[in-house]
């Protein structure tokens, strides 16, 4: 079992920036995917960016260049440095790790608003 906690969410205003936190504890070890997934009013959940266990990452195309994705495994967080913000990423984003077994496991998410 994997337990995720994220933080850094907020209100924040177009073209402003956050950094999103999130930390692992438990079967850490186990860890090979990290990832930040968000959902938007009515919207499905959506893939933002992910890294591996070697560093390898990966973006959605409307994020590219906005948005940094990094892991620390000393402290087993995941951080995702999120600039330039716009009012479509607004959504709830969620941490998701999957281990080498391929179980996925999910935080409760934190709320990001970016007013126009």
């Amino acid at each position: 079992q994997v337990h995720l906690v994220e933080s850094g969410g907020g209100l924040v205003q177009t073209g402003g920036s956050l950094r999103l936190s999130c930390t692992a504890s438990g079967n850490i070890g186990s860890i090979n995917y990290m990832g930040w997934y968000r959902q938007g009013p009515g919207k499905g959940r959506e893939l933002v960016a992910d890294i591996s266990s070697t560093g390898v990452t990966k973006y959605k195309d409307s994020v590219k260049g906005r948005f940094t994705i990094s892991r620390d495994g000393a402290k087993n967080t995941m951080y995702l440095q999120m600039t330039e913000l716009k009012p479509e990423d607004t959504a709830l984003y969620l941490c998701n790790v999957e281990d080498y077994d391929d179980d996925n496991y999910w935080g409760q998410g934190t709320q990001v608003t970016v007013s126009s």
